[in-house]
């Protein structure tokens, strides 16, 4: 355990938020997505919320305020307006994590998965809320 750091975030997971750089992504995929096939590093963790891997994340990552959305959804199949509550849930934490309003894009389903395999990481939860998938964008301190 480590002092003032979330003790969800294990010394896999903290390596990989070191190492990543500005501009580098990482996903918070939920329980149905294809984490393992598209993952180029995959860390598991089963029997957590997206919503609190998120939480967690962002309570040291911060992120990127040099593009207009730095963090993109899975949307809807079928209804792209349409706003699952997960994902208010998803800028709510990440709002009051940067302490400004954050803008979300909205991926199509095969976009989004292209997007994670080029990703530096995917976090693979067990949520089970379905669209519970985030892209997060690493920026600068």
């Amino acid at each position: 355990m480590l002092k003032g750091i979330d003790p969800l975030l294990g010394p896999e997971l903290l390596q990989i938020l070191a190492a990543m750089g500005h501009g580098d992504e990482i996903v918070i995929a939920d329980g149905n997505f294809p984490s393992e096939s598209h993952a180029l590093r995959l860390v598991r963790l089963d029997g957590v919320s997206a919503t609190r891997a998120v939480e967690a994340i962002l309570s040291l990552l911060p992120l990127d305020e040099f593009v207009e959305k730095p963090a993109a959804v899975m949307a809807v199949v079928g209804d792209s307006d349409a706003e699952p509550e997960i994902v208010a849930e998803f800028r709510r934490i990440a709002e009051a994590a940067q302490g400004e309003p954050v803008t979300f894009a909205r991926l199509e389903r095969f976009e989004f998965y292209d997007r994670a395999r080029e990703a530096y990481a995917i976090v693979a939860t067990g949520e089970r809320r379905l669209y519970g998938n985030l892209i997060l964008k690493k920026g600068v301190l």
